[in-house]
């Protein structure tokens, strides 16, 4: 039984998962549309290009291969087929190795929360999406007065405050805090969020000290070992350090995360022009080479680990050197990976859905965020990042956040291929409406009419009540959302007492051993 004491104010209990509600309104991260049916479409890769690309990194991991500079993981790797390359520490892995890597990957996998009415199964049985919070950002815009400060402590709370009430967001991602010693700022950040939420977590490490007292917290919001081992209520991410490099910390992620059956997301960061050649397809090929040399090694080191494929598209801004995630270019990449990812290598797919590169909550962002959305969901991704997140991934804004799952709902709506039915057409009548007739009480109307959409803050009002309400937009109704679900959320969190002195007294001893090993020290982490 969960340890878990929720004192969040009590919601219409779920059925489980694996008889997910149904919904005539807009579905949510934890409900299914009513209706099951295709999902929308879109990409650049034609039959001849994908096979073109999934060639590519089958002969860029077997010709080239990746450096993994992790002894243990060397010797596996190479004891299951890995030859040398041509330097130390670099391994090619030829595609029989590869293929045999993919096939056995699992499909599926279950991100759960605390409760299993917040539990997740990705892909959805519906055809569609989850978004997840954005994660690493060190700035904070608080959507009291929309004033800018380092991210600490009480914006992280504040972040599961918002995140745990939208509902497209399937699962929160941890920030990095100031206020607390650099190399422990993950543990203390990830602190925060789990004992605020319900709802599953994700983890980033930041040094390879840090990985096991991750775990350990995750253990104890969960329930104790054996619980977050049946139902992982976190997850982790692990990168690449491109040009198809693994560091020891991520490799190490991999062994750990394994040992708890904790899923992992695959991810790579390249920067067209900087860490991937300049063009949008070879920016792809790097980004799905390494991931695709992830779920070698995951399948070597941790078989049977679910791995989530997440390329995280970047491209130079050529005349400044900034990183952009919402340029044209960036965006093309974003669609490029996902679909090679998920239609060219069957895997389950993840990447940026939202995110500007303004750093404000403004016009500019919500065209960049809108239009990223639609392009990698119709992409066939499975999870879509980045929400609330500003300045290429550097900020969050909660009011930003409650925008983006607006945007989230519609994006999930726009998916759902219309049906083309004589039913649908209401042929019958069409065929025999009289002169200035109409349509308001036909049963064909009556029936569909609670299938629309309907948004939460995206206004919709005449002039004249528009007037009335001192031009009251979209903007104010989302800071407004936010500061209620700021104000609403239980100080305490959702753990009980002795969770909270048990993770506190972790995090204690985290400081005090971390902050000693890495004293003095300049380190490559």
């Amino acid at each position: 039984m969960s340890m878990v004491e929720s004192t969040v104010t009590p919601t219409p209990k779920r059925r489980g998962r694996k008889n997910p509600p149904i919904t005539r309104s807009a579905a949510d991260a934890f409900s299914m549309e009513h209706v099951i049916g295709p999902r929308a479409g879109f990409g650049f890769l034609d039959s001849d290009r994908m096979a073109f690309m999934k060639e590519r990194v089958f002969r860029l991991l077997a010709e080239y291969g990746v450096m993994v500079v992790h002894p243990v993981a060397q010797e596996a790797l190479k004891r299951a087929g890995a030859t040398e390359g041509a330097e130390a520490g670099r391994l090619r892995m030829p595609r029989a190795m590869v293929e045999e890597a993919l096939a056995a990957t699992p499909k599926q996998a279950r991100l759960c929360g605390k409760t299993r009415d917040r539990d997740l199964t990705i892909p959805r049985l519906d055809g569609g999406f989850v978004l997840r919070t954005g994660t690493g950002g060190h700035g904070y815009v608080d959507p009291r007065d929309a004033s800018y400060r380092n991210m600490d402590l009480k914006a992280a709370g504040e972040i599961a405050a918002v995140a745990d009430q939208l509902d497209q967001v399937g699962y929160i991602a941890h920030p990095f805090v100031h206020g607390v010693p650099e190399v422990t700022a993950d543990i203390h950040s990830y602190a925060k969020i789990t004992s605020h939420t319900t709802k599953h977590t994700w983890m980033q490490p930041y040094q390879k000290e840090n990985i096991d007292y991750l775990l350990k917290i995750a253990a104890i919001a969960a329930g104790g070992d054996d619980e977050l081992r049946a139902n992982p209520s976190t997850s982790c991410i692990t990168c690449s350090f491109s040009p198809l490099e693994f560091k020891y910390m991520d490799t190490e992620v991999i062994i750990k995360c394994g040992q708890y059956g904790v899923p992992v997301h695959a991810c790579s960061l390249p920067s067209a022009g900087g860490t991937a050649p300049l063009s949008v397809s070879a920016l792809s090929l790097m980004a799905v080479t390494e991931v695709v040399g992830m779920i070698t090694m995951a399948h070597v080191l941790s078989p049977g680990l679910p791995i989530i494929a997440t390329p995280l598209m970047f491209a130079l801004d050529m005349r400044t050197g900034s990183a952009l995630q919402s340029s044209v270019e960036a965006m093309q990449a974003a669609s490029l990976s996902a679909q090679l990812a998920k239609h060219g290598f069957g895997l389950m797919a993840h990447t940026y859905g939202a995110g500007s590169d303004t750093p404000d909550a403004d016009h500019q962002s919500m065209a960049e965020r809108a239009m990223l959305m639609q392009t990698v969901a119709l992409s066939g991704a499975d999870i879509l990042g980045g929400v609330g997140q500003l300045e290429c991934a550097t900020v969050f804004s909660p009011v930003q956040a409650v925008l983006d799952n607006e945007i989230g709902a519609m994006t999930s709506r726009f998916l759902r291929v219309p049906d083309i039915s004589e039913d649908s057409m209401n042929w019958d009548e069409m065929c025999k409406v009289a002169v200035g007739g109409h349509f308001l009480d036909s049963n064909h109307t009556v029936s569909g009419c609670r299938d629309q959409m309907v948004p939460k803050v995206f206004q919709r009002m005449g002039r004249d009540d528009y007037e009335a309400s001192d031009r009251r937009g979209a903007f104010e109704e989302a800071r407004d959302t936010a500061l209620a679900y700021i104000a609403a959320a239980p100080e305490q969190g959702v753990l009980n007492e002795d969770q909270n002195k048990e993770i506190a007294a972790l995090a204690l001893a985290a400081d005090k051993h971390i902050v000693e090993v890495y004293k003095g020290k300049v380190e490559t982490i």
